[in-house]
């Protein structure tokens, strides 16, 4: 009989005299029938009337529980109405076919032909609905037959065995049965999803379409026929006809449910690459409508927000976890932060207390708001995403002004948008948008850091109008970081020399020449050390030198000093940005030599100096040179006394500049799109070489 059953059911598989016979039995009439309700309730039927085979063998028959969960939907009445002598006359079919062990293929062909008007879909869940009546029942009457007497006699007509009486001998076939019965849900399931794909992103041409419909006979025959085995199962209890061959009847079983799991993965595999061209059109189709959006003149930037930050239509405010509506940036200027999960803390910190600026909450009645949105990375491994959810909340909880609520669940569309059209690359950028939803400014974050809520309304004309008026000075170089010094350096009483780098001794031979030049100079000279980029711990080192040495003045906020270094590196870019050289702007010239100094090995200086009445002046020049001018004082004395200290100190700078230097500019990775073909050296106006640099910096 095992044999005979495997040679005859899967011979029939790819036979196309066989496939002729399911085609013939397929004429539908093009009625639309909602099968999805339907086979929601046949998934509760099951899940309620199959007892666990544990609870089977321990002398139980409990539910897997009592309560009715399950919301039929408002028409769902009318649904039943019109279908339920259908699922009736195929439920009385299964029974009275299935009871006699008749043939299994010849009763699956019936049904097929009784359900021949119908689409497949519809056939597969009708017939499952139908089994379903028929395996409730039975369970029904199962469970309650030792404690209710109508349910007692009605087990005794039928003569149902006691199943906790034959629970060891039946218990392979009831594996074999609900293996069975969760193969052919999951097949009916997938069948479902295929026929309620949305035909505006997927058409009938397309290949994994053409593979699942190709296949959509073959799976319906089989999963049919497999409920056909299902009743016959059923069937085999009534009577107490237990004397069946059991192992017979489960490795029967167990054959089908390999069958139909086998085409389940088949048509499961499809359906997953038709859902992944849907994903791919539908986002398209998100983007090619952000575009538009951003394209169109709109009243209010409603519409752009609600795009970009769509899924809730909800911001977080802060660390309040204070849920608005995005309603409240309506007609505001609004400033997206877009960062990934490792924005610099400094980052944050700076522009918190820019955010705070009064400029920034009202100018000339336009009020600007901060949202941050964050591009993460929506496929990372279940363990990786509880820690970066646990990073997100930690940054947010930083900041004062408002961020999505879970950024997962961006568009994908909308994270395309950023990095294709608004260049997102890892680097933080502040995106301005008008009330309209217009952009003013693709990356207002160099504007912010150079002159913070100045730039406003940090458009391109206003960018040029802020450079018109700026000069190159103690003032652009530490604006906003250290205003005292600026104070101190406007009295006229004192001198200020900058100084960095992280050669120690160097720093120990400098500052001590420096102070032993102002005693003997008779001037104030304030020593500032304003460290190294990307160099923290170096410099925090450096830093308790200096102060254990009482060497000079530092920053101890270490933000400060990447500040300092941020701002260098944003001028460059805005300067790079509008075109400007070493060669046509001399601000963009001491920019760049300040960079080089920074990748150089060696310290540096800058000295400035003025007052109220005379124009600042100031002189920079690497470590060897700025320490050999102080070194040398004695040689240029006499000029410091009749021209003025700084003016004498720069002459003899450039009186011991030699042809001979080595220039290092290292860019940061976030301007390489605005890099020019050619820079020249800010020092002698040769042509730089261009290197690739790769670092690794634990620091």
């Amino acid at each position: 009989m095992i044999k005979d059953f495997d040679r005859r059911m899967f011979a029939l598989s790819d036979d196309n005299a066989f496939m002729k016979q399911i085609h013939a039995t397929h004429s539908p009439d093009g009625r639309e029938v909602d099968v999805k309700p339907i086979l929601h309730i046949i998934r509760d039927i099951f899940r309620r009337a199959t007892p666990s085979l544990d609870a089977v063998l321990n002398g139980t028959l409990e539910h897997v529980d009592t309560e009715d969960k399950t919301v039929p939907a408002p028409d769902f009445d009318d649904i039943l109405e019109a279908l339920a002598f259908l699922i009736y006359k195929i439920s009385c079919e299964l029974s009275c076919k299935c009871s006699g062990g008749g043939d299994a293929h010849a009763t699956t062909m019936g049904l097929l032909n009784t359900l021949m008007s119908f689409s497949w879909d519809s056939k597969v869940v009708l017939t499952l609905a139908a089994f379903a009546v028929n395996y409730g029942e039975f369970w029904l009457v199962a469970q309650l037959c030792t404690r209710n007497p109508l349910a007692k006699y009605v087990a005794f007509l039928k003569q149902l065995p006691n199943i906790i009486e034959y629970s060891s001998s039946l218990k392979p076939q009831f594996e074999a049965l609900d293996k069975l019965i969760n193969a052919i849900i999951d097949v009916t399931t997938c069948i479902v999803e295929f026929t309620e794909l949305p035909s505006q992103f997927i058409s009938d041409d397309t290949p994994a379409v053409r593979a699942f419909t190709s296949y959509l006979p073959a799976a319906t025959y089989w999963t049919i026929r497999s409920i056909v085995a299902c009743s016959t199962q059923i069937a085999s209890l009534i009577g107490l006809r237990l004397d069946t061959a059991l192992t017979t009847v489960a490795w029967e079983l167990s054959s089908l449910a390999h069958k139909v799991t086998s085409i389940h993965e088949h048509l499961q595999s499809q359906l997953a690459l038709c859902l992944q061209h849907i994903e791919e059109k539908r986002h398209l189709e998100y983007l090619h409508t952000l575009i538009r959006l951003f394209e169109t003149l709109h009243q209010d930037n409603s519409k752009i927000l609600r795009a970009l930050l769509h899924p809730k239509e909800e911001l977080v405010l802060g660390s309040s976890e204070k849920k608005v509506n995005i309603e409240v940036l309506q007609r505001k200027h609004v400033l997206l932060l877009i960062s990934d999960l490792d924005i610099p803390l400094d980052e944050i910190i700076i522009l918190g207390h820019l955010y705070q600026d009064p400029l920034m909450r009202k100018t000339d009645q336009m009020q600007y708001e901060v949202v941050w949105l964050p591009v993460v990375d929506r496929l990372s491994p279940h363990a990786d995403h509880e820690e970066k959810v646990k990073k997100f909340q930690e940054l947010q909880s930083m900041m004062r002004w408002y961020s999505v609520i879970d950024p997962w669940t961006i568009e994908p569309a909308v994270i395309k948008y950023i990095k294709e059209m608004l260049h997102f690359n890892k680097r933080s950028i502040l995106v301005s948008l008008d009330p309209q939803g217009r952009v003013a400014s693709i990356n207002a974050l160099h504007m912010m850091w150079i002159w913070g809520p100045l730039a406003i309304p940090f458009s391109i004309e206003k960018e040029e109008a802020l450079w018109k008026s700026d000069i190159w000075g103690l003032a652009l170089l530490i604006n906003g970081i250290d205003p005292k010094v600026i104070e101190s350096m406007a009295t006229g009483s004192y001198i200020i020399c900058l100084y960095g780098g992280e050669d120690i001794e160097w720093i120990r031979k400098f500052t001590t020449s420096a102070k032993n030049v102002a005693q003997a100079a008779n001037i104030n000279l304030d020593l500032l050390y304003v460290g190294k980029s990307n160099a923290k711990e170096r410099v925090q080192k450096t830093n308790s030198i200096i102060n254990t040495e009482q060497l000079s003045r530092f920053w101890a906020d270490p933000t400060y000093i990447w500040f300092f270094w941020t701002r260098l590196e944003s001028m460059l870019y805005s300067k790079m940005k509008n075109g400007k050289t070493a060669e046509n702007d001399p601000i963009m010239e001491e920019v760049m030599t300040m960079l080089s100094f920074d990748g150089s090995e060696k310290g540096w200086a800058v000295v400035c100096g003025g007052s109220p009445d005379h124009e600042e002046i100031i002189a920079r020049g690497n470590g060897e040179i700025a320490l050999k001018t102080m070194e040398d004082f004695g040689n240029w004395k006499d000029d410091a006394e009749d021209n003025g200290f700084v003016q004498a100190f720069k002459g003899y700078l450039r009186k011991l500049h030699g042809p001979q230097h080595c220039n290092r500019l290292i860019l940061p990775s976030g301007i390489t799109g605005e890099i020019p073909e050619r820079i020249v050296c800010a020092e002698c106006r040769r042509p730089m070489e261009k290197y690739l640099m790769y670092r690794c910096c634990t620091d």
